[in-house]
């Protein structure tokens, strides 16, 4: 980690401008565009934020920030009201929980820890959703968003490296 260049903690700087990055990143990505008949991939982009918050530091805010952040999806994407908001606050306190044993690691163990703890969102979400509709949703758009949402470790990382060494309170 590069703990030379941390940047100040300020709480826009780390809660604010990330959240509504992931938001526009959502709108960007649900614009109904096809290549080859392909739809664009729709990740979970607050995910990145649910798993680096609390490695970062606890904050009361966070969590009502990943609540915002889970409505909005809801309603993006028509999901039923709340599922989102419930599977990120799920993987923010599983993050939460674990903290002190990812603080301060590698990349590869915290992308271990980002793999589980989307892991077990994702299959909160695909089970809330079994019991909300009495039906078995589709397994492989599931795992394409998985996939799709795996692959934003690298800017999870990178919040991680940019504020983790901020507040020396909390290490």
């Amino acid at each position: 980690m590069n703990r030379g260049q941390s940047q100040a903690l300020q709480s826009h700087a780390w809660l604010g401008w990330p959240l509504v990055m992931c938001v526009a990143a959502t709108l960007l990505l649900g614009v109904p565009f096809r290549i080859y008949g392909l739809r664009l991939p729709e990740p979970v982009f607050p995910m990145v934020l649910a798993f680096a918050w609390p490695v970062i530091r606890p904050s009361l805010l966070a969590p009502f920030g990943l609540l915002a952040a889970g409505l909005f999806l809801d309603l993006f994407w028509s999901a039923p009201l709340g599922l989102w908001g419930l599977c990120l606050l799920l993987a923010y306190a599983g993050a939460l929980i674990s903290r002190s044993l990812m603080t301060g690691r590698s990349a590869p163990v915290l992308a271990v820890w980002y793999l589980a703890l989307t892991g077990i969102a994702f299959l909160a979400a695909y089970l809330f959703v079994m019991l909300r509709a009495h039906v078995v949703p589709n397994l492989t758009g599931a795992l394409f968003q998985l996939g799709a949402t795996l692959a934003l470790f690298p800017f999870a990382h990178r919040l991680i490296d940019r504020f983790e060494d901020a507040d020396i309170r909390f290490r």
